[in-house]
């Protein structure tokens, strides 16, 4: 698998006011997919500025784009019901002439947690949930009728029709780290996401974080050999900014970071479009060479 590059925009621009041109301006520079979050809001800086939602952020990137995969990085059940999400999914993916892709997580203990009034639910509680969700999402997205009565989701007689523009179903991308979620992976994941290992992200350094990656890759792979998948099948994805060290310090530097990921077997590298003031606030003109000249520069060092 070659390398690809993609990015991730926040939907904190009014359409009309910027936001429109980030998603056309990702396209025209190349990029293979352009995600957003999914939230209801998200952390400081963001908590109390603009926020706007996922799926109609890529409704309308569907329509101002044509050739671009657009996506989610991640949705979650922290605030979604399979149900009413494949609808929303079925529709999305008709609009962009299949062209979406779904990431999907278990969700954490960010604002969106309690939102809905609940409790946040407990790291256990929330890989059972995710272990009823993506099986059913699946099945709402492939089958033309699906009746179901989970632990946490029910499903009566739910239509799917006309189904997904993309066969059998749109593609998930699954984010975990855990045993339960790369089984998840494994089975149901087109793609595998992950933003390396928080604990090294915090203390640790560049060449301990690749490690962390690397052996994250070899527990998707025993998860692949345990459901009977060859463990190269499935797309590996990283979404960059939040391990150590800045990879959009220079072209050269992220030549270099994307150049050890891949051979690490990283088959996908988001970066964030940059947003001053925050975490991700990076030299657009760095950036725009990074999407436009990267690819070409490691494959002359292959």
């Amino acid at each position: 698998m070659s390398l690809r590059l993609s990015t991730v925009i926040l939907p904190v621009h009014r359409w009309h006011e910027g936001g429109r041109e980030r998603w056309q301006r990702a396209e025209e520079q190349g990029f293979h997919a352009a995600y957003t979050y999914d939230h209801l809001s998200w952390r400081e800086p963001f908590r109390d500025g603009p926020w706007f939602g996922a799926l109609p952020t890529l409704t309308a990137a569907a329509s101002a784009t044509s050739r671009l995969r657009l996506g989610t990085l991640v949705t979650s059940p922290n605030f979604r019901h399979p149900v009413t999400l494949a609808k929303e999914l079925l529709s999305l993916d008709d609009i962009s002439d299949g062209r979406v892709v779904l990431g999907v997580g278990a969700g954490g203990n960010g604002f969106d947690a309690s939102a809905l009034g609940q409790q946040p639910w407990t790291p256990r509680e929330r890989a059972d949930r995710f272990a009823e969700f993506v099986p059913l999402l699946d099945r709402l997205l492939r089958d033309p009728v699906v009746t179901y009565d989970g632990e946490f989701y029910s499903a009566h007689e739910v239509r799917g029709v006309p189904g997904c523009v993309q066969r059998p179903r749109l593609p998930f991308a699954v984010a975990a780290t855990g045993p339960r979620g790369l089984l998840l992976a494994a089975r149901y994941g087109e793609a595998w996401v992950t933003t390396g290992d928080p604990r090294v992200s915090e203390k640790g350094t560049p060449a301990e974080s690749l490690q962390a990656v690397r052996d994250q890759i070899v527990r998707l792979g025993t998860a692949c050999a345990e459901t009977g998948r060859d463990a190269s099948e499935p797309e590996k994805i990283l979404l960059t900014g939040f391990t150590p060290g800045n990879p959009l310090e220079s072209l050269d530097a992220f030549v270099d970071f994307a150049g050890k990921h891949a051979e690490a077997g990283i088959t996908e590298i988001v970066l964030h479009w940059p947003l001053p003031g925050t975490r991700f606030e990076a030299d657009e003109s760095v950036f725009e060479q990074i999407a436009t000249e990267a690819l070409g520069q490691l494959e002359q060092k292959r």
